[in-house]
């Protein structure tokens, strides 16, 4: 089979990946069955909760991962796969089984944002992609969350296109919707998803024409007069009375993208009432983050537009998710039982066993902790509820959903929020993170320091 090279994710792979395969190949090891999960070790500082983003992208790159002839012919001439490895890789198909948290959900440390089963060898390959994608967009995700959350129910535009590569754009776009932004500027990101999109004018259109006034005039005339008008290229004042004017009073909104807003937000609202136009929106850039949002909490902003911050996590452009193995069988056989495995280096101990998660929450609605265990249930007559979906069954993706249905998940969850995981400044994990023995008891919550407890 011919994969075309614009296709296949095959090679957006790790080279230790296909080095460990040929080795355990020779060793008689590859088919062992294995568990392997996709986790965070702790939240970053300052952080009460994630988001899980790029669940959506995951399936469908697990359905192009394809060696082709191109992919093939590669390795080969670099001495990366011998006769073996090729003819297995020519015929990869992921056969395994993924549970991992819906997209939109809220993640915490040590959450197993993805489970992965099946052979070393086909789980083992994914790792570099699957980290690549959910580090990524849950970053993008997590920083959003608490724009939106900042923004309390005002709509913000993403506009980071061109702060970051032209692809990672349209995953970021993809990532902050699912977090409850209103639109995105990038038009590949509307194609791809069905983001609504959103776009005007900038400084460069005004400072094309002879006037302000000749520059408004146009884009009225293209746009209507529910379009909006960018304010500061010259003189403020002058552009929101010129503005008003030609509109008789019914400009849809201005923008400002300078100065202090926090200032210049009451002042401009107060001019703009005064000439009557008091439905014109106020619409607010300028390199915004999620604690300039919260500082204009009580001026009167309309909506807000996010570039550099959002596409870059705002100070956090990974989440720091690493991949590991966390059991494994003695032999091939589908049907052997699995032990856990675990590291036990110095600040990156791992916990073996297959897992499972359970969010407590309790009689308010509200969560109370991330429970993680062997075979953890909801409690009695509790609003406990699971949290791992079936995303794949025997190498067929059952978990493929609308983008709108990962926005709503991830709307519900977070008003699962107690009310101190919703801080920005300074925030402590929201709820702690809880792990049970095989016996259902407890273990020292020591994760969060960087000590996880023995194994399960």
């Amino acid at each position: 089979m011919k994969v075309n090279a614009m296709t296949s994710t095959a090679l957006l792979t790790d080279m230790y990946e296909l080095t460990m395969i040929k080795a355990a190949m020779r060793a008689g090891t590859a088919f062992r069955r294995c568990t392997f999960e996709l986790f965070p070790r702790r939240l970053p500082i300052g952080r009460s909760y994630g988001v899980v983003a790029g669940t959506g992208r995951a399936l469908e790159a697990i359905q192009q991962f394809r060696f082709g002839d191109a992919e093939i012919s590669f390795l080969r001439e670099r001495g990366i796969a011998d006769d073996r490895l090729a003819e297995w890789l020519a015929d990869y198909r992921f056969s395994g089984n993924i549970r991992g948290y819906g997209e939109g959900e809220l993640f915490f440390s040590g959450s197993p944002v993805l489970v992965v089963e099946g052979s070393f060898a086909e789980v083992v390959l994914l790792e570099t992609l699957m980290l690549s994608i959910f580090n990524h967009d849950s970053a993008v995700a997590s920083a959003a969350s608490r724009m939106t959350l900042a923004a309390e129910g005002r709509p913000i535009i993403e506009m980071g296109g061109r702060r970051t590569h032209e692809w990672a754009a349209v995953a970021s776009a993809r990532a902050a919707w699912i977090a409850g932004f209103g639109s995105s500027s990038d038009l590949e990101a509307g194609r791809s998803w069905g983001i609504p999109v959103s776009g005007t004018a900038a400084h460069a259109f005004t400072m094309l024409f002879d006037t302000e006034e000749d520059a408004f005039r146009a884009q009225l005339e293209a746009m209507g007069v529910n379009t909006t008008l960018l304010v500061d290229t010259y003189d403020v004042d002058e552009a929101i009375r010129l503005g008003v004017r030609l509109t008789d009073g019914r400009l849809g909104a201005i923008r400002l993208d300078s100065g202090d807003l926090s200032v210049e937000v009451h002042r401009v609202r107060a001019l703009l009432d005064s000439l009557g136009a008091t439905h014109t929106r106020i619409i607010v850039t300028n390199d915004l983050d999620e604690y300039q949002i919260a500082a204009l909490r009580g001026a009167p902003v309309d909506g807000f537009g996010v570039g550099t911050s959002v596409v870059t996590g705002s100070g956090h452009p990974t989440c720091g998710m690493v991949y590991k193995i966390v059991s494994r069988a003695d032999s091939d056989d589908p049907d052997a039982p699995q032990h856990p495995v675990a590291k036990r280096s110095t600040s990156k101990s791992t916990i073996g066993g297959r897992k499972t998660v359970m969010r407590q929450i309790g009689e308010d609605g509200k969560a109370t902790a991330e429970v993680i265990g062997i075979d953890v249930e909801p409690r009695a007559d509790s609003n406990d509820r699971m949290v791992l979906i079936e995303l794949v069954r025997n190498g067929e993706v059952v978990g493929a959903e609308p983008l709108q249905a990962a926005r709503d998940r991830h709307e519900r969850a977070r008003a699962e929020l107690p009310l101190s995981g919703r801080r920005i400044s300074r925030a402590e994990q929201a709820i702690p993170t809880v792990y049970l023995q095989a016996s259902g008891e407890a273990v020292d919550n020591v994760y969060l320091a960087g000590q996880p407890p023995a194994n399960l």
